[in-house]
């Protein structure tokens, strides 16, 4: 198992040197054969999700080619878990899609200057103004568009890297970080519903204009077991317990946040769908 790891290793690095000696400026290959390696993490494809509207279907595509718009993230998601169970590093070089699998190899090269840079998909998005990839604050500096903040690129799957990545990985245990149960005060196993139950309410909170954009995890009449869902989505930012009175009965509300752009909610909410909560939802208050 050490050998074919180091050979694969050794495979995506020498792609990563290939594909950057032909860029028109020199870039950093020691940051961007780390980024491919990766760290944790397990292969998945997931489920059909939807975000503003809009439907999504992962699936695997080694034919995969688009010419559209990039943009880049940073520090609202910097040490927070991935979709695919891996910790975001904004200093190396990984990158979000829509649809493609977790992990991915692609490369994405700059239309506007002629760089070319290999990276690691290994997150969901973005979702914002029909943007194509979100790239990692280190990747948007090494492809030359991190102060304008977008650029019109070239995204290409890299489909042998990305099968051996996809062997390497299944090789192992397929278990998500997103599967664990939680327990509750009790010690009794509460499994996340992927369908909606008699737990959660139908509510729809009223929208406000100003306080920042939530993701509303879960609602529940049982204080015991939003306790155990805040518990379980630590890892993806600032979570809160919320009660509330709707028609004589108490319920709380789980929410993720705030964040100051819903850009990042839109993330946010893709993560915890893609990990099982498909009744997760955007608020804004």
């Amino acid at each position: 198992m050490i050998l074919q790891k180091s050979k694969l290793f050794i495979a995506f690095a020498a792609a990563a040197f290939f594909l950057t000696s032909c860029a028109s400026n020199k870039l950093d290959l020691y940051s961007q054969s780390a980024a491919i390696s990766g760290k944790g993490g397990t292969y998945k494809v997931g489920n059909p999700y939807q975000i503003a509207g809009k439907w999504y279907y992962p699936e695997e595509d080694y034919d995969y080619v688009e010419t559209g718009t990039a943009s880049w993230y940073g520090k609202d998601f910097h040490a927070k878990y991935t979709a695919n169970g891996e910790v975001y590093d904004m200093n190396t070089l990984t990158a979000a899609h829509r649809t493609l699998p977790l992990p991915s190899i692609v490369r994405v090269t700059n239309l506007e200057n002629g760089r070319s840079l290999v990276l690691r998909v290994n997150d969901r998005g973005p979702f914002a103004k029909n943007r194509i990839i979100d790239v990692s604050k280190r990747a948007a500096q090494l492809l030359g568009f991190q102060t304008q903040g977008t650029a019109k690129v070239k995204v290409e799957i890299m489909a042998e890297e990305s099968k051996a990545l996809k062997a390497a990985l299944t090789g192992k245990s397929t278990a998500t970080y997103a599967s664990a149960a939680p327990k509750s005060n009790t010690g009794k196993i509460i499994t996340i519903p992927k369908k909606k139950v008699s737990a959660y309410e139908n509510y729809t909170p009223n929208v406000a204009t100003s306080g920042g954009y939530y993701v509303q995890a879960g609602s529940f009449s049982n204080m015991n077991m939003a306790e155990n869902l805040k518990n379980q989505l630590q890892r993806y930012g600032q979570i809160k317990i919320t009660p509330a009175e709707v028609n004589g009965s108490t319920f709380y509300r789980v929410r993720v946040g705030p964040f100051s752009e819903q850009s990042s909610a839109d993330t946010a909410l893709a993560r915890i769908r893609n990990a099982g909560l498909t009744d997760a939802k955007l608020i804004s208050e």
